[in-house]
């Protein structure tokens, strides 16, 4: 494990963090579909995500779920850090969405690694922010933005976590995470190609 934290977090924490990580941690490997964090959970441990990605949804009492944003490589979940630190029931979904590895460290140290170690409240912090950041970048889209945008917006972010101009998803998975309809997305996607924005395949859509 103690190699695998440094070749993401090596230049991030300080060596006696990477090693106390090392120690009292699990590393976990997941698959894509799993669920690592479901809605009511009590988090006892925080993820720290070595590679791979995950989506964080949030529920919708009413009509299923929303994507709020994704974590990847180095990041972890402020929403989950939240849950830990005030010993609260989950209010998110962490979902893989592709194969990877997640180092899950015991909440018991969360705090004492804030006045310990300068590199942990850093880290900490702008976990906060940048989820924060995220989340507003969420709710501008769902104000602010038409359909066709935000559809385009999410198939950018998948394609960045791919690393591809080819995307792997149904129009039913794209529903599903931006909270419409099936029926929509795909007259959408349709209006989309017809521009020249993407290109639609049998199983996948191309960004042009």
């Amino acid at each position: 494990m103690k190699e695998q934290l440094i070749q993401t977090y090596g230049g991030i924490f300080e060596e006696k963090l990477i090693e106390e990580i090392a120690q009292i941690s699990l590393l976990k490997n997941f698959n894509e579909g799993d669920v690592l964090i479901d809605f009511g959970d009590y988090i006892r441990k925080m993820p720290l995500l070595i590679n791979g990605a995950i989506k964080i949804l949030r529920e919708d009492f009413d009509e299923g779920e929303l994507l709020l944003y994704f974590i990847e490589k180095g990041d972890t979940c402020a929403m989950s850090l939240a849950c830990c630190m005030g010993d609260k029931r989950s209010e998110i979904r962490a979902q893989a969405e592709t194969s990877g590895q997640v180092v899950m460290i015991p909440v018991e140290h969360m705090e004492e690694w804030l006045g310990k170690y300068k590199s942990w409240r850093n880290f900490v912090f702008n976990s906060y922010n940048s989820r924060l950041k995220e989340m507003l970048s969420t709710i501008d889209s769902l104000a602010f933005m038409n359909m066709d945008q935000r559809i385009i917006s999410y198939l950018i972010d998948k394609s960045k976590i791919a690393k591809s101009k080819e995307i792997q998803a149904t129009h039913q998975e794209i529903a599903y995470d931006l909270h419409t309809s099936r029926v929509v997305v795909s007259r959408l996607l349709k209006a989309l190609e017809n521009k020249g924005e993407i290109r639609l395949h049998r199983a996948s859509i191309e960004l042009l």
